[in-house]
């Protein structure tokens, strides 16, 4: 999902940035978007490899942005990358 930043968006980033494919990435985003009931999530490219993700941008999340939230969708993210999550298809 593409969208301009806002004022309503928030950028997560991750402690450890992680190679995702294009499954992989839209999975994050849908997690992501679910967890922090967002109207919309983007996972963040690295810019000096981008094949790397470095976080996921959040828009109008109405859930609290805690720690916990973070580490749980960062967690999903490295776990797509070690394939311990099936691709990420059906993770609901």
């Amino acid at each position: 999902m593409t969208e301009a930043p806002s004022e309503n968006a928030f950028e997560l980033p991750f402690q450890t940035s992680c190679a995702l494919s294009e499954t992989g990435e839209l999975a994050l985003e849908d997690y992501a978007r679910v967890l922090a009931e967002a109207s919309g999530a983007e996972a963040l490219r690295s810019r000096s490899d981008p094949a790397l993700v470095r976080g996921v941008r959040l828009y109008a999340a109405k859930a609290t942005l805690t720690e916990t939230l973070a580490r749980d969708i960062e967690g999903f993210a490295h776990g797509l990358a070690q394939g311990r999550t099936g691709g990420g298809l059906g993770w609901s």
